[in-house]
């Protein structure tokens, strides 16, 4: 039970295997998205290469260290002796000038003038005396027009306008200029790709034999149309979160021989108006094409909430629209037998109506949480990729695990993987599996908290109330172990081990329940003369059982057999009451009475059994954890032989000192010559 702050103790989601989608519809990572747009659209490297001969040409034409001079500069320069590496081309005369005190190296340009030419090449061989000078032949007349900066200009601009038209003309069949935001973004998986098939699947056998006959269906279509049936044209799977919807649809993916779109509902909705209908319009357009086929909308609640519901901005509401695109596209006029939509919820109380009906979704799976046999199940397929100690008992796990879904199972097999591996351990121990469940359902120990003796105290006299409160009455869960380690934001825990799957509440386990919940503060104040707020999430249930059973349950003797609490659609912001003052006047009370005698019994029994409390309280003050079988010891008056955390912790500290080295075995004289005295050291 709750305890301290104190938390009480009351499918199969195998990962996908490492294939790759075969085809992306748009959730491809951004490298491999923009080498597909580049493999599929070689215009993009043909920007790309004007773009580089563009910065080619600006390098080379942009020189900020050439000076223009006139001949007779030029003429002077050389004289000076200022001049190297002359050279001559169709168009001018260069040189470089030797970096002096005034400057850097620079490049000397003496323009030709037109039609001179062959004079300058005179006077240029005879300033050199004889000709120590280069001639190059100016580039072809097509060069210098390519790298005319006019030309190249305009050439940009060209490209850059065919690159706006493409862009605009393939937007506009989805979004307009908006691009591709009106595509669909689902993945395509082949058979291959998913890794998983319906053998990795445990834990709902129900859910399925009810797929498998949709698999079937896809294979030999004549079998079933042989007597004039169709196949279901949707199939809704619902269950609590971590149950095994996703892994259900990944093993369709894995055993059926056609295309599988996979879609979450949250990718049709988008900050533009019309974006959502647009992409359904675009997933079923493909699925068509690709028919028959598979489409798998993951959390369809997104998108398929009951119309009209709650308040609106009396604007246009984007996800109406894209509901009704869904609907159309599932049986509208343009229905087909070839596709089959599965989409899965934990929600399917808020879903539209017309969403639900027969002819779209003529099919609800209910994939509900493993009982033991199945949770027996789910542990033995996720153990198999796991060294397990032969001593391991998974069945023991299974039982001790009531209302565990299987993504919480699969977590259990991996952290006990992971604290094994911590210790250097070879494989996977009992130990290890323990810790790991009450991790998963509790939180983490924290073993090194340092905690006040006398909050020590009083965790202990709360933890032992529920303990021995758990032992004495007779409807109560059977107790399991009890803690005064802080665990998560406890500072102990009471854990039970409830014998069998829960699926409906007993009047007579409900009272037991609040009665073992009300017996740690008793006993707390009682020890100590104070209360504290350890006991929240004891009050927190309490209150929580005790409405359910006169809201809900008809079990209030005033009220009767009828439902008080309105409908949870969770569409309204205002709660939902639908009966008179005076009665909310009888429900309160009610609440407080059956709070009350649940309070007074669980003291009456606290205070008969003081010293079996106070038995527990001490030897968890020196124990820290109790199992079952000593909490039992106690309060038969026992004594316990198992050594305290004192002891344990005096023992490890032993074996860390280092050992003393061997006194000398022989005698005091011996080995000393004749005539000499042993040292007095």
């Amino acid at each position: 039970m709750s305890s301290d702050g104190r938390k009480n103790s009351g499918n199969s989601q195998r990962p996908s295997g490492d294939g790759a989608p075969a085809n992306t519809g748009g959730n491809g990572g951004p490298a491999a998205a923009a080498t597909s747009r580049f493999n599929r659209n070689p215009f993009g490297w043909m920007v790309l290469i004007g773009l580089v001969f563009m910065l080619i040409l600006v390098f080379r034409n942009v020189d900020l260290t050439t000076k223009r001079v006139t001949w007779r500069e030029f003429e002077s320069l050389f004289r000076e002796g200022s001049l190297t590496e002359l050279r001559m081309d169709e168009s001018a005369v260069l040189a470089k000038k030797k970096a002096g005190p005034d400057g850097a190296e620079q490049v000397i340009q003496y323009p030709i003038p037109t039609g001179a030419k062959e004079q300058v090449y005179r006077d240029l061989k005879e300033l050199t005396g004889g000709g120590d000078f280069t001639t190059t032949n100016g580039p072809a007349l097509w060069l210098q027009v390519l790298f005319n900066p006019f030309i190249l200009t305009v050439v940009f601009f060209v490209i850059l306008w065919m690159i706006i038209a493409r862009g605009l003309r393939g937007a506009g069949g989805a979004g307009g200029v908006l691009g591709n935001f009106g595509k669909s973004r689902h993945r395509v998986f082949a058979k291959q790709s998913t890794g998983v098939t319906f053998n990795d699947v445990a834990g709902v056998e129900e859910a399925k034999d009810e797929l498998q006959e949709i698999v079937e269906f896809l294979k030999n279509p004549k079998k079933f149309m042989r007597l004039g049936g169709r196949i279901p044209r949707g199939v809704l799977l619902v269950g609590d979160p971590g149950c095994g919807k996703t892994l259900l649809a990944k093993a369709i993916a894995g055993e059926a021989d056609v295309p599988f779109f996979t879609i979450s509902g949250s990718d049709f909705v988008e900050m533009f108006v019309g974006v959502g209908a647009s992409r359904v319009r675009d997933l079923f357009k493909q699925a068509k094409e690709s028919a028959p086929c598979i489409i798998f909308l993951d959390e369809i609640d997104a998108v398929g909430r009951r119309r009209g519901g709650g308040f609106t901005t009396g604007g246009h509401d984007e996800r109406e629209q894209t509901l009704n695109a869904i609907l159309v596209e599932m049986d509208g006029f343009d229905s087909s037998d070839q596709i089959i939509v599965i989409a899965a919820t934990n929600r399917a109380d808020v879903l539209d109506p017309a969403l639900t009906r027969p002819g779209r979704f003529d099919r609800q799976v209910v994939v509900p949480l493993p009982d033991v046999k199945g949770r027996f199940e789910i542990l033995k397929v996720h153990s198999k990729k796991v060294k397990m100690s032969p001593d391991v008992d998974l069945e023991r796990i299974a039982r001790a695990t009531p209302m565990f879904s299987g993504a919480e199972l699969a977590a259990i097999i991996n952290e006990a993987a992971i604290s094994a591996t911590l210790v250097d351990k070879d494989f996977v121990e009992q130990e290890d599996l323990e810790e790991a469940r009450d991790k998963i359902r509790y939180g983490r120990s924290r073993k090194s908290r340092v905690v006040e003796e006398k909050e020590r105290i009083a965790t202990a006299f709360h933890e032992a109330g529920h303990a021995v409160l758990q032992k004495l009455i007779p409807d109560a869960d059977p107790l399991h172990k009890v803690t005064i380690i802080p665990r998560g934001q406890a500072m102990g825990a009471t854990f039970s081990l409830p014998e069998k799957d829960r699926y409906g509440y007993g009047l007579k386990w409900l009272k037991a329940t609040m009665r073992v919940v009300c017996g740690g503060r008793i006993a707390e104040e009682r020890k100590t003369g104070d209360v504290s707020s350890g006991a929240a999430m004891d009050i927190t249930m309490l209150t929580q059982l005790a409405r359910h059973m006169v809201l809900e349950w008809g079990m209030s003797d005033k009220l009767g057999f009828v439902r008080y609490s309105g409908v949870d659609n969770r569409e309204m912001y205002l709660p939902e009451r639908e009966y008179s003052e005076e009665t909310a006047r009888i429900v309160d009370e009610e609440i407080r009475r059956m709070a009350a005698e649940a309070f007074a019994d669980a003291e009456r029994i606290i205070n008969e059994n003081w010293e079996k409390v106070e038995a527990v309280a001490l030897a968890l003050l020196k124990h820290e954890t109790l199992s079952v079988l000593e909490v039992e010891r106690l309060m038969r008056g026992e004594a316990l032989s198992k050594p305290s955390v004192s002891d344990l912790i005096a023992a490890e500290a032993a074996k860390s000192r280092p050992t003393p080295p061997p006194a000398p075995t022989g005698k005091p004289d011996e080995g000393i010559g004749p005539g000499l005295m042993p040292s007095p050291a």
